[in-house]
């Protein structure tokens, strides 16, 4: 997706990716997309079967992306305090990003 100010590109990740929040691992994929969109880091969205979605709690956080849709959100129970809405996803993002459908990104508080 381009505009003027506003790029957003969608890639398959070359390794197989593993998502750690704290030291517990929450997803591991080797199918993961990675999301780079202008004034953001790069973003892995993995498939939502290829996350443990056990550790997940869903919240009331929702956003609103004009590029990509509207958010929800879950926190992560990893046996020590959550940790709040590091996940995400887009359960019906605009058709430019139509890829990311469901799939879970990993926040600025986990690790890849």
């Amino acid at each position: 997706m381009n505009t003027q100010e506003h790029r957003i590109e969608l890639t398959y990740a070359s390794d197989h990716v593993v998502v750690r929040v704290n030291d517990t691992v929450v997803a591991t994929s080797s199918r993961a997309l990675v999301l780079t969109e202008t004034n953001c880091p790069p973003r892995y969205y993995l498939p939502q079967e290829d996350v443990k979605m056990d550790l997940l709690r869903s919240t009331t956080t929702t956003s609103h992306c004009p590029y990509k849709g509207d958010a929800v959100y879950w926190s992560v129970d990893t046996g020590e305090a959550p940790v709040e809405d590091v996940v995400w996803s887009y359960p019906e993002p605009f058709a430019q990003v139509e890829q990311i459908r469901g799939g879970s990104p990993s926040g600025p508080r986990s690790r890849v």
